[in-house]
């Protein structure tokens, strides 16, 4: 064996021992082995579903997809081509498109932030898996190792990435509630009050901040009986009810109601999202009207925000509708940051996969 040889072969052992004790890292507290155990529970569960909604202890549901999302483990780079649910080759890794659309935003001089939103599955793991209710049962551990590493690569290109896990794993058993619906694939209004904190303390100390004209905005928190999408989905409901959710409405106090917040498009800050913008916000089947992550942040920001949000995945089609927005004349002019709100299941599950979108359309020079 020649001396380039041993170097190589001395590389490629060096990197997988870098590789696991990154993973090591980022488990944290938790045993690989229970996170590979975990990882093979909701692979279980995924491969062997009928349907869309998966039954879990105490009428919990979850979804097919965020449990084969949280079994494949890497989902970028190489892994992506492999593992990605998207159509085209091109499209399946993540990473270089998110990659790419944060150094569309730098030339323009905004900056971005990436609200991931995590299975709920990760979460509370111990309504879905044997394998934690065996070891932990209602003690929080993380087991998202490959999102920790995946954030951690981000942050290193220069991306903000605002990691809700903590918070969530801290409050998931709150007296106020829980941080996802039971029988919804979306988080629960409490969830997205928690994330607004967040968000708001991240923005707060940004010197355009002090040049906003700051309104105090009217709440109220009223209780609201909700069947959530999983739940209309599934096709045996006996045994499973409709639940209640504690939800905080936003708005400007009349006479004898709250006028909901509307979104601004001239506001500094844009919130691009998939359904997470929208539940509890757009009302029908989002399920309420005035309460969602958009009026959350006006209260907590003291201004509107401007909403692009879509129905299906927010991986490139809320990408596709901020290039379309962007074409009006001067609309960029006074915005400051993005924050890029999507279910972190879009990773691998996105039939229409990552596709690289500018901001703005390249002109010639």
């Amino acid at each position: 064996m020649n001396i380039i040889s041993r170097i190589l072969i001395n590389l490629f052992i060096l990197k997988g021992i870098l590789f696991v004790q990154t993973l090591a890292e980022a488990a944290d507290d938790v045993n690989l082995e229970v996170v590979n155990s975990f990882k093979a529970d909701c692979g279980r569960l995924a491969e062997n579903a009928r349907e869309l909604s998966v039954v879990g202890d105490d009428g919990w549901l979850f979804s097919k997809n965020e449990l084969r999302h949280i079994s494949v483990g890497e989902f970028w780079g190489k892994s992506a081509g492999m593992i990605s649910r998207a159509k085209r080759v091109e499209r399946r890794d993540p990473l270089a498109a998110i990659i790419d659309f944060k150094e569309s935003i730098d030339r323009l001089g905004h900056e971005l932030i990436l609200l991931a939103i995590h299975p709920k599955t990760m979460v509370y793991p111990d309504k879905i898996s044997e394998t934690i209710k065996a070891k932990y049962g209602k003690t929080s551990h993380r087991l998202d190792i490959h999102h920790q590493q995946f954030y951690r690569i981000l942050r290193d290109r220069g991306i903000k990435v605002i990691d809700l896990v903590p918070e969530f794993l801290a409050n998931r058993y709150d007296q106020q509630g829980y941080l996802y619906c039971k029988t919804d694939t979306h988080w629960s209004g409490l969830a997205s009050i928690r994330a607004t904190k967040l968000i708001a303390h991240e923005l707060k100390n940004k010197a355009w901040m002090k040049g906003i004209t700051k309104k105090r905005f009217d709440s109220e928190y009223r209780t609201v009986r909700i069947r959530g999408d999983l739940l209309r989905e599934l096709k045996e409901q006996e045994g499973i009810e409709d639940e209640s959710l504690e939800l905080r409405f936003v708005g400007t106090r009349t006479s004898n109601s709250l006028k909901p917040v509307d979104p601004n498009p001239d506001s500094p800050v844009i919130l691009m999202a998939d359904s997470h913008g929208l539940i509890f916000h757009a009302g029908g089947d989002m399920l309420a009207r005035g309460a969602g992550l958009a009026d959350q942040l006006a209260f907590d920001l003291g201004f509107p925000v401007d909403l692009i949000a879509v129905r299906g995945s927010g991986a490139t089609p809320a990408r596709v509708n901020l290039y379309r927005r962007a074409k009006r004349q001067g609309y960029l002019a006074k915005k400051k940051v993005i924050i890029w709100c999507i279910a972190a299941r879009e990773f691998t599950e996105s039939v229409e996969g990552w596709g690289k979108v500018p901001v703005l359309k390249k002109t010639n020079p």
